[in-house]
């Protein structure tokens, strides 16, 4: 059966606007300070957002109902983007601003989801609808990374992490990660007397830098596939550029990853 992503997006906004307060809600605070009776929302308003909106309205009562009649008129799906860039205000560095400036939506936002949550439900929804078909197109880049033996718990969730981050665009991210899944890997391979050497020599430390370092120094005694060093240090490469120089690319992104599991289909191999 195919899936519309469209179809839900459709849909989602449909039931945000049916469960989300809107203009009527709007127009009553407007109402009940136009008529001098704001301290009526004492009781439904939790007491920092009642005290807020009280002495802004004190400030400018004419501007604060016209502000309000205003917010009613954009609201239906108004509430659920501006969910939206609450969301994008979480994940970003803020300038300080004062009570005065901050948006009268966002404080009323934080009165309505107080208990529910139903509008940052909402923009989680849209957000992440907006990431599948993009995520489903990744993924028909890759294949499974197929070994032959095992390798660690770490390693597998960092493989996880980066694939995943992959798929929703996370790309710096994505190439940290793929150096994490290769240190670990590469120290749960080195035989015991080498790994002692690399804890003692690194004090416990050791980058995949280090970590590649000795396994070119020491092949014959790990075992590892000749190729291996090559294609891990691409995967070095790109994530100290991640970590030190400058968010990357999708295309930069992929690489690193089929990379790294090209490297951990030879490292882990019988």
């Amino acid at each position: 059966m195919a899936i519309d992503i469209a179809r839900l997006e459709v849909e989602l906004m449909r039931m945000s606007v049916e469960g989300a307060p809107g203009r009527d809600f709007c127009e009553a605070i407007s109402a009940l300070a136009g008529s001098g009776r704001i301290q009526q929302l004492q009781d439904t308003l939790p007491a920092v957002v009642y005290a807020e909106l009280k002495e802004r309205f004190e400030q400018a009562p004419a501007d604060f109902v016209a502000g309000w009649r205003m917010l009613g008129r954009e609201m239906q799906q108004g509430f659920v983007q501006h969910a939206r860039q609450r969301l994008t205000s979480l994940t970003r560095l803020q300038q300080a601003t004062s009570e005065a400036d901050t948006p009268a939506w966002q404080q009323i936002q934080l009165a309505l989801d107080g208990q529910q949550n139903d509008l940052l439900r909402a923009a989680f929804v849209l957000e992440l609808l907006e990431l599948v078909e993009p995520a489903v197109a990744r993924a028909t880049h890759l294949r499974e990374c197929i070994v032959s033996s095992s390798s660690s718990e770490e390693a597998d969730r960092y493989l996880d992490e980066a694939t995943r981050c992959y798929f929703f665009g996370l790309f710096t991210a994505c190439a940290v990660m793929c150096r994490s899944v290769l240190e670990e890997a590469i120290k749960q391979k080195l035989p015991a007397s080498l790994a002692r050497q690399v804890r003692s020599r690194y004090r416990n430390a050791a980058t995949l830098g280090n970590l590649l370092h000795e396994v070119n120094d020491n092949l014959q005694l790990t075992g590892i596939d000749a190729a291996f060093p090559a294609l891990a240090n691409r995967v070095n490469d790109v994530g100290r550029k991640a970590v030190h120089q400058k968010l990357l690319l999708e295309e930069e992104a992929r690489a690193c990853l089929q990379n790294a599991r090209e490297a951990l289909e030879l490292l882990l191999q019988d």
